[in-house]
């Protein structure tokens, strides 16, 4: 299916409409599942801390163009799926996200100074994976369908 940037995209996936997202130039569906920890996986993402966590992740998220699908706030640790912009890469959403997170959480909530010594918040690193419509056969497939008169080299 082609879409024009004037449209509003779409295209069917199964029985359901999978709308894309659309930037001033791009048409894109790019979706991720972001998980990340506490420092030492401590059960602090509880009451107050969970609401704030949740807020500044969602205002930092607002502010760079990330579109948050679902989001899930366990006691230790952080589930998101997200649509990120082409423009932008996963590791500075997430340097942004838990940056910001880390440093309001440990401003407003002096408590936590003497379980996080070290001024970290979260644990380093994080898990991602990719969702999409379209998986690697298929692209393949395509590929392959797209020239006729294929090598099998890759240019």
């Amino acid at each position: 299916m082609k879409a024009h940037l004037g449209d509003k995209p779409s295209s069917y996936r199964g029985s359901e409409i999978m709308q894309y997202d659309k930037g001033k130039h791009t048409i894109y569906h790019h979706r991720y599942h972001l998980v990340w920890i506490t420092k030492y996986r401590h059960k602090v993402l509880a009451g107050a801390i969970r609401e704030r966590v949740r807020e500044v992740a969602r205002q930092v998220c607002e502010e760079i163009g990330v579109t948050i699908i679902k989001g899930v706030l366990s006691t230790d640790h952080v589930h998101m799926f997200v649509s990120i912009p082409p423009h932008r890469s996963v590791s500075d959403v997430m340097r942004r996200v838990k940056g910001r997170t880390s440093r309001k959480i440990q401003m407003e909530f002096p408590e936590l100074r003497k379980r996080y010594w070290g001024r970290h918040f979260w644990a380093r690193g994080y898990f991602c994976t990719t969702s999409g419509a379209v998986n690697e056969d298929t692209i393949l497939q395509y590929i392959e369908k797209h020239s006729p008169n294929s090598t099998g080299v890759s240019r």
